[in-house]
């Protein structure tokens, strides 16, 4: 059989550890025996991006918006442990953190359904898409640790150099500052995005922020989503018999646990990142997630929901052949695959793309699967493999369907 074509180039981002490992099995026996690879590859793994001072990152953000769509492998965001792990020059930065305020994107992310992994939520029967915004607040931030007491001040100076000043607080000894930002440009893309992928999905909006206690800040999202959906989406959110509605984030996270889902929870950086997991946790695993990096302008980067999988890729160099569900990685290039075919106008690739999403899900159902969803299926699994088992397991069925 010969290869499938690929038109166009995507951005290929490597990634770290178990991951990394991963990834590549992943390429190996699913992707380049089925289809002939154009990539333009950058390694973000943690010593690459330590070399290069982070360009690498930045170069791979350009690439992404160049070539209209990538695909992300799990990368560490380092820390003290990790500097002296990888002997590293200096911390580094959040790489998602740079790309997401490169492409100024929205994150969705939908849970994998299997129909022997049931929610650990009863009343949950539909998946919830998270609309996470992908810009500033604390992924963007600048701290300080000050050594005694002070007067901290909030200090912007404005383009003709007038300074409007308020104080944070009188500090009595030593303590940690931080300060954040976000930009009306971003909120209202964001708000753009989210309704504009509702009505694609035909689902509900539900948004929520703490501007009862965040007056100004959680105020200016909740005011500009509410801007955007009267000015842009009312209407057509009436002729599809939709609704948008506004609570605070801890009402939200209430109503979520009695909802049927099948709605768009959109959620600012920090709620997204936590409540995507947590969603993703209930409905099976971290690695039973779909996430794209979608960008106003129409570029598309997917990546795996989950980290590196940090205690996995230990015992691996110790020789063990782990357990490590691939499936998010799986689903990355899938989802990265079935894009750059969409825009291209090879719907063969699109084809190849949903074909191999389809035999990764079938062999869960047949019963094989890794230990994380072999503890929560039902009825039990018939066999719990490593993964390269299971990747084998796949392989098979893919190519019963080609």
């Amino acid at each position: 059989m010969s290869k499938i074509q690929m038109k166009n180039a995507i951005a290929e981002l490597d990634g770290d550890e178990m991951t990394r490992v991963l990834w590549e099995v992943i390429k190996e026996k699913l992707l380049t025996p089925f289809v002939d690879l154009k990539v333009e590859y950058f390694d973000l793994g943690l010593k690459s991006r330590d070399d290069s001072n982070d360009a690498i990152t930045y170069e791979a953000a350009a690439a992404i918006k160049r070539l209209g769509v990538g695909v992300k492998c799990a990368t560490i965001t380092s820390n003290a442990a990790r500097m002296k792990e990888y002997n590293l020059k200096q911390l580094t930065p959040s790489p998602n953190g740079i790309i997401r305020a490169e492409l100024d994107g929205t994150v969705f992310r939908k849970p994998i359904i299997v129909k022997n992994v049931k929610p650990a939520v009863k009343t949950w029967e539909k998946p919830f898409i998270m609309g996470r915004h992908a810009y500033g607040d604390v992924y963007k931030n600048c701290e300080m640790y000050v050594d005694g007491p002070g007067k901290a001040e909030l200090v912007f100076t404005d383009a003709n150099g007038n300074e409007t000043r308020k104080t944070i607080m009188e500090m009595k000894g030593p303590g940690i500052l931080q300060g954040m930002h976000n930009l009306d440009s971003s909120i209202t893309s964001f708000a753009r995005c989210c309704f504009r992928y509702a009505l694609d999905e035909k689902v509900d909006v539900w948004f929520a922020t703490k501007d009862t206690i965040s007056k100004t800040y959680d105020g200016r999202f909740k005011e500009i989503f509410q801007q955007v959906f009267d000015a842009e989406f009312k209407a057509d959110f009436e002729k599809a018999g939709l609704t948008y509605f506004y609570t605070l984030i801890d009402d939200a996270v209430a109503r979520v646990m009695k909802s049927s889902g099948g709605i768009l929870w959109a959620c600012k950086n920090y709620d997204g990142d936590v409540m995507s997991d947590m969603v993703a946790s209930a409905t099976g695993s971290l690695s039973m997630m779909t996430s794209v990096l979608v960008s106003p302008d129409g570029n598309f980067e997917y990546e795996a929901a989950h980290g590196t999988v940090q205690r996995h890729y230990y015992r691996y160099l110790e020789g063990e052949k782990t357990s490590t569900n691939p499936i998010a990685l799986i689903f990355a290039w899938t989802g990265a695959l079935a894009k750059r075919g969409e825009l291209d106008g090879t719907p063969e690739l699109v084809d190849f793309a949903k074909k191999l999403e389809k035999a990764t899900l079938q062999t869960i159902e047949d019963g094989y699967m890794t230990g994380d969803i072999a503890r929560i299926a039902s009825p039990a699994a018939k066999k719990v493999l490593d993964s390269w088992e299971y990747i084998a397991e796949i392989k098979a069925r893919l190519e019963k369907m080609l």
